[in-house]
């Protein structure tokens, strides 16, 4: 490999020829050898349209040169489209500032721009990358604030879409098993009757609180750092510099963006991003209840509860032939475990906003972004590969007769301690509820049948 010498503050170091960072990033790559982690390409892209809207920004107040700014611009806007993501090579483990990323973009922005403008790689004096791509700004601010903007849209393009189209599947499936009457279970014990429509119903509420409960979040991250510079203060930046930088983003993005009314908060915690990673930490768990549900009522197909018959997407085992395992609602168990996992270390994060910053950015901005790709791709492929083509079987109607806790209806007519009685006998006996009533109360075979049809259970009422 071929190399060029670049400089930093520390010194000379050999940068590979072909490659558009400089020194403080072969700095970073060689200090930080320590996983195959990268920043997430919508991290990337967010944190090259800050570099754009900080350029065009810093023209308009007058502090960049317009014909500097123009090729800023012109090359953030080709990362932004998916251009040069490959050299953003250092480890997720590294500066817990995120500086050396920051200083990555900055290097590749003014490398490219450099050659744009006629010049060599390195040669810092046409575009340099902290003077002017980096100008007004710090890595304290920015990767805060490039982390709420990726996750902004990730969440808004990404994740409340998929998880819409999973509820749209959950209450479809409501409506369908309407009718399909079953026994109801607590504590995993047979209960009162209740419709698979009305589980269902359940599961899409679930989904929906979710979806409410990550809406409410973009209020709490749409406050972003951008504009208090190092520690707070604002050093070194314009007084205008963050209010309208964060008004360009908003029009280019269409995601509301906004200068938080305390930098000192907003840079020393990340106390918005942990608040999102406990909204998704908490779907996560509620989507796990969903597919162990599913799992149960698709146990069998003879040996289990056997209620609904999961789609058979692919052969189940390697010694039993003919066995079909509910493969996709398991991929969602694990996406969830590892959404939780993730999360928790965002919250774990948390602690170290240690005085005026916190310093676990980078890996913060991993694992939140990781949790939102992964979930989002699952609740689409358990929607479509699970629930879009699930059917009720017969198993679960028939046998709502034979359940114990029907015998429950019985209370306001027989009262408390003889409805206790009949059960006890049911179970001892092998005969269904209904049997026993009418050997043990003095109501008619047609009252008793009328008191204990199920589909007068599933509603409110005496």
């Amino acid at each position: 490999m071929k190399y060029r010498l670049e400089k930093d503050s520390l010194g000379e170091m050999k940068v590979p020829q072909n490659a558009y960072y400089g020194a403080q990033t072969q700095r970073a790559v060689e200090n930080f050898q320590i996983s195959n982690l990268r920043f997430s390409n919508q991290f990337i892209q967010s944190l090259a349209l800050i570099k754009k809207s900080s350029a065009k920004v810093n023209t308009e107040l007058g502090l960049l040169d317009k014909d500097i700014a123009e090729v800023i611009i012109s090359v953030a806007e080709e990362i932004i489209n998916g251009n040069y993501l490959s050299e953003f090579v250092i480890d997720i483990f590294q500066t817990g500032s995120g500086t050396s990323t920051n200083m990555n973009m900055n290097e590749v922005i003014s490398n490219i721009a450099i050659e744009k403008s006629g010049g060599k790689k390195g040669d810092k004096k046409s575009v340099h990358p902290n003077d002017h791509v980096n100008l007004g700004q710090s890595s304290n601010d920015v990767i805060p604030t490039a982390i709420h903007i990726a996750l902004m849209k990730s969440i808004t393009s990404d994740l409340i879409p998929s998880l819409e189209i999973l509820a749209k599947a959950l209450k479809k499936k409501s409506i369908e098993f309407d009718k399909t009457i079953k026994t109801g279970r607590t504590h995993l014990q047979d209960a009162t009757p209740i419709t698979l429509g009305q589980e269902f119903l359940g599961y899409y509420g679930q989904v929906q609180n979710g979806i409410e409960k990550l809406t409410d979040s973009l209020k709490w991250l749409s406050k972003v750092a951008l504009g208090g510079t190092a520690v707070g203060t604002g050093i070194n930046t314009h007084k205008d510099f963050a209010r309208l930088v964060c008004k360009d983003i908003s029009d280019s993005t269409n995601i509301e963006i906004i200068e938080t009314d305390n930098h000192f908060q907003a840079q020393s915690t990340i106390d918005a991003i942990s608040g999102a990673a406990g909204v998704i930490k908490s779907l996560s768990l509620s989507i796990m209840k969903i597919c162990n549900d599913i799992r149960w009522m698709g146990s069998g197909p003879r040996g289990g509860l056997g209620e609904i018959n999961l789609p058979a997407v692919a052969p189940g085992s390697s010694i039993m032939p003919g066995k079909v395992n509910p493969v996709i609602a398991e991929s969602f168990l694990q996406v969830c475990a590892q959404v939780y996992g993730n999360c928790s270390t965002v919250e774990l994060s948390a602690q170290t906003g240690n005085f005026e910053l916190n310093v676990m950015l980078p890996v913060v901005a991993h694992n939140i972004l990781e949790s939102v790709e992964i979930m989002a791709k699952s609740a689409v492929n358990f929607s479509e590969k699970c629930i879009t083509d699930l059917d009720a079987t017969e198993q679960g109607p028939n046998s709502v007769h034979r359940g114990l806790s029907m015998v429950t209806a019985l209370v306001p007519e027989i009262g408390y301690d003889l409805s206790a009685k009949i059960a006890q006998e049911a179970e001892r006996t092998g005969k269904t509820v209904e049997e026993i009533a009418i050997e043990k109360t003095d109501l008619s075979a047609s009252k008793i049948k009328e008191i204990l049809d199920p589909f007068k259970m599933i509603n409110p009422g005496l």
